[in-house]
């Protein structure tokens, strides 16, 4: 299929079946999440995810962040309902990323903080370059990183997310993958064909069993054991019984390549 792009007025948004990439596109303000940023990427999701032919989906940045975070120019003198409004906006961004049913893939390049480092933190994947670097500063102005804390801390877990909360100061992309919460560090060359490589090893699967997966994974990864276990159980048991799952058993049996029809 020929690429093509979307044009919204804070992110551009490429179609290049079965990838779709959205950037974001405030390079003079750092792409800071702002509520019309925020909100353009949550209409452009959620309309990807509608998308059956779009099996996976890359976010990155242009210009010198991936993104700063959101902007303090709106949050400085307003009231209690502005500000609800923008965490009430950021909040549904980032469930609206693990809600759909491709995976996100964060590209991260140069710096990711407050918000921003939220955001990596909420994408299913993470690629970042070497010269990436990842911080939760909210604390040194006095507004401490609460709702970014949500994600990292299941990202990273308790003690390093504590700490990156705790002193705002950055972690370089390397101890970020050795932490978790990017998955592969690459040189900055590199980066957009790394970040494409995982995008298109992911179509090869079964979009219907991709996105199964992708749900299933957030539903049960905050239960206790045996409740996770009852559920995934249950998940599996009506998998198996979908059409590309007896499609790919056979192939494997029969050493051949599956033919996926979605279902």
């Amino acid at each position: 299929m020929t690429a093509t792009m979307t044009t919204y007025t804070t992110i551009l948004v490429q179609r290049d079946a079965p990838i779709a990439t959205i950037t974001m596109n405030q390079p003079e303000r750092r792409n800071a999440l702002t509520t019309p940023l925020m909100r353009e990427l949550t209409d452009a999701f959620k309309t990807l995810g509608r998308e059956k032919d779009i099996q996976a989906i890359i976010l990155a940045g242009n210009g010198p962040a991936f993104s700063a975070g959101h902007d303090l120019r709106e949050l400085v003198g307003g009231n209690i309902n502005a500000y609800r409004e923008v965490f009430d906006v950021c909040t549904e961004l980032m469930l609206t990323i693990q809600a759909i049913p491709q995976p996100v893939i964060a590209q991260v390049r140069r710096l990711a903080t407050a918000a921003g480092c939220q955001l990596v933190a909420t994408c299913d994947l993470a690629i970042a370059s070497e010269e990436a670097r990842f911080a939760t500063p909210g604390v040194k102005i006095g507004l401490f990183c609460t709702t970014p804390m949500v994600a990292l801390s299941r990202a990273i877990g308790r003690k390093r997310a504590l700490q990156m909360l705790l002193t705002g100061q950055p972690v370089d992309a390397h101890t970020a993958a050795d932490w978790g919460l990017v998955n592969t560090v690459v040189p900055d060359a590199e980066l957009e064909e790394a970040t494409r490589a995982l995008a298109q090893s992911i179509t090869t699967a079964s979009p219907l069993t991709v996105a199964l997966g992708k749900q299933a994974f957030y539903s049960q990864i905050d239960l206790d054991q045996p409740k996770a276990y009852a559920y995934a159980k249950e998940v599996m048991t009506m998998n198996a019984m979908a059409a590309d799952a007896q499609e790919g058993m056979c192939a494997f049996l029969e050493k051949r390549s599956p033919t996926w029809t979605g279902q």
